[in-house]
């Protein structure tokens, strides 16, 4: 069976995405993806499992274990980075908005119970990584060094400008490697504006491993959704025209939370090419503060926000 899942097939419940840890066939990482009308409001329980609350489009208020946190969310994800909160295991939740939201789920089955805890966006390390055409931001909200109020959850978000590359070069965090991590990689597709998510637009997904037993090449759209249970995976590609947006979700046995990884030998040298590349102008996309808009393919600069 494919690991690449489209939009609508992990759709239950009324939820976008519902992935639990047994419905991806491993033991840790989940996701789940909601949407809520204007004035709608929504409860559940989040068991056995930690997990951020993470708005994609809207904002929304999280009351959890008598604490109250608004998060002032975005109008899509290529327009801003977002505050966000953390949810401990065995907790009751309630999640309300005024104005519409939808929201991203990470989830990791846990061991130890924490306190819940805002995330201001403002605090959000916002990374420029890679060189040339290989050029993306990394948002490492919810990292370790970055986000240490965790027992087994890690996520962070990745914007490509089109016609970039990332995860690359290709890479995997499995029993080969320091630690062993399951990841899911939840994407969204901007349309021809740049900013509005759209089934119009695509990009491509490659995950493989040495001994042959996994190996797809992907056509990804707005909302789908691929795992990595093991093996090396990158690049992820963004179609010319259509800035690629991921969600990566990553949880595994470790005593530590960790992100090491170990890249294919074959495409390390890579890396070392990029010091004597420029980093692409349009990263970072987006900050705090809003977009920076700037797009080498037209001319002129709009800004929300701020320009950098």
């Amino acid at each position: 069976m494919s690991l690449h899942r489209p939009l609508g097939t992990l759709a239950r419940g009324g939820n976008a995405v519902e992935l639990t840890p047994d419905a991806a066939g491993w033991n840790h990482a989940g996701l789940r993806v909601l949407s809520l009308p204007a004035g709608g409001v929504t409860t559940f329980e989040t068991g056995d499992y930690e997990a951020f609350v993470l708005p994609l489009s809207g904002g929304c208020v999280v009351e959890v274990d008598g604490e109250r946190f608004e998060l002032r969310g975005r109008d899509s994800v290529f327009t801003r980075v977002t505050d966000f909160a953390y949810l401990p295991r065995d907790a009751a939740v309630r999640l309300s908005t005024k104005d519409g939201v939808e929201v991203a789920l990470p989830m990791a089955r846990c061991d130890r119970r924490l306190v819940p805890r805002y995330g201001p966006a403002e605090d959000v390390p916002v990374e420029v990584r890679g060189a040339g055409n290989a050029t993306r931001q990394v948002t490492d909200f919810g990292v370790p060094g970055a986000w240490d109020h965790a027992d087994k959850l890690i996520a962070c978000e990745l914007i490509t400008p089109d016609g970039n590359w990332s995860s690359y070069p290709p890479h995997k965090h499995d029993h080969t490697c320091d630690v062993v991590n399951e990841e899911i990689y939840y994407f969204r597709i901007a349309g021809r504006d740049k900013v509005t998510p759209s089934r119009e637009g695509f990009g491509f997904h490659r995950t493989y491993t040495d001994d042959g037993d996994i190996d797809e090449d992907v056509v990804v759209r707005d909302g789908d959704v691929f795992l990595v249970p093991r093996g090396y995976h990158g690049p992820c590609v963004a179609a010319p025209g259509y800035p690629m947006y991921y969600l990566n979700v990553l949880a595994g046995p470790n005593a530590e939370r960790s992100m090491a990884f170990c890249d294919d030998p074959a495409h390390t040298w890579v890396r070392d090419t990029w010091a004597s590349q420029d980093p692409d102008p349009r990263c970072p996309v987006t900050t705090a503060e809003g977009t920076t808009a700037r797009d080498t393919t037209t001319e002129g600069t709009t800004a929300e926000g701020r320009v950098e």
